[in-house]
């Protein structure tokens, strides 16, 4: 098996929602699609596939991954260009086997944790990395970020160290924060009347000489249908209600997860090291990019199950419709060289 067809198996494992290695390597075997088009012409054993999966193609897949990134940044329309490059930021636990020794997570519970980068612009993916459940996420935001782009986080990414760091890196953060955190007041900003932001000042946050930052932040808090946000930032240079909004937009990574968990099947395990799970994952964005290019330059829409759907069925069909066209043409030729024919 070499890695085109390595690739070829995993997007269509996420693509037709395989729910493990044993389903998806009967219908390489038994589905005269999967068998013909997909499978190695050979065919492949169980053992190979999974020894495969779990030692090759890493380097290859993560290649494949940022190249099709650039591709669809460069197709895709963007969005919310006035309010610069925004990066939604969150960790998603997977669920891991106790033979998974490397997942620590606690006493008889494993798990695996992806710290994924979303491009909110393009609604695409765009970083992701790996480690064990228990560990931090936060230190996975300056591997994410990049010079310039604004990260966008929930609370559990609250920490005043890391605002200075990022602002030193010349990175924009928009990070809800605890509504008791200690701040003291350098300047207060006009808030307007009739808006949904109630409080705007620039603050340093934290106890002084305990845990309070160095630079500048700005604090901003807004209520929506009674629940309060509280939400510091370093983007100085737009209004309180853009802020308000950025903030909003992190959603987008929530509802990203949840269809790529429930569509594409990513968290169904065909791997149990740390090499093979990185390998899963990394298929797994390779295919939603390949989704999302399609949709947009076959529909111009967004991606949807309705769409890939359809093009399940669309494949199917073309494949059908070329076996009718080999069979017609082997009639033909058999009646035409068989002396015996009616004519």
């Amino acid at each position: 098996m070499n890695f085109e067809q390595q690739l070829k198996i995993l997007v269509y494992f996420h693509l037709e929602e395989h729910t493990s290695g044993r389903h998806l390597l009967q219908a390489l075997e038994e589905d005269v699609f999967a068998r013909t088009e997909i499978a190695p012409p050979q065919g492949i054993k169980k053992s190979s596939f999974f020894e495969a999966t779990n030692t090759r193609g890493l380097e290859q897949l993560a290649y494949v991954f940022e190249q099709l990134y650039a591709q669809a940044y460069n197709t895709l329309p963007c969005q919310y260009s006035e309010l610069g490059e925004l990066i939604a930021i969150d960790g998603s636990l997977i669920d891991a086997v106790l033979s998974m020794y490397w997942a620590d997570y606690r006493d008889g519970s494993k798990k695996a944790k992806v710290h994924l980068g979303f491009d909110i612009n393009h609604r695409i993916p765009s970083k992701i990395f790996f480690s064990s459940g228990k560990d931090a996420e936060r230190p996975f935001v300056t591997k994410i970020l990049s010079r310039g782009q604004t990260g966008i986080m929930d609370r559990g990414y609250q920490c005043h160290k890391r605002f200075d760091c990022w602002q030193k890196e010349g990175k924009y953060y928009v990070c809800r924060i605890k509504a008791n955190t200690t701040k003291t007041t350098i300047r207060t900003n006009k808030v307007n009347e009739n808006s949904i932001v109630f409080y705007d000042e620039i603050v340093f946050l934290g106890t002084p000489n305990v845990n309070q930052t160095e630079e500048e932040v700005r604090l901003i808090a807004y209520r929506v249908n009674g629940k309060e946000y509280w939400v510091a930032t370093n983007r100085f240079d737009l209004t309180a209600e853009q802020i308000a909004m950025i903030y909003k937009l992190r959603w987008e990574i929530e509802q990203f997860f949840a269809w790529w968990k429930r569509h594409l099947k990513v968290y169904h395990l065909i791997a149990r090291s740390e090499y093979g799970l990185m390998v899963q994952m990394l298929a797994g964005l390779i295919t939603y990019l390949l989704i999302t290019i399609y949709c947009h330059e076959n529909y111009n829409e967004k991606v949807s199950i309705r769409r890939v759907r359809e093009l399940r069925t669309a494949i199917r069909n073309e494949i059908h419709a070329l076996d009718l066209s080999k069979s017609t043409a082997q009639k033909i030729k058999t009646e035409k060289y068989n002396p015996y024919a009616k004519t």
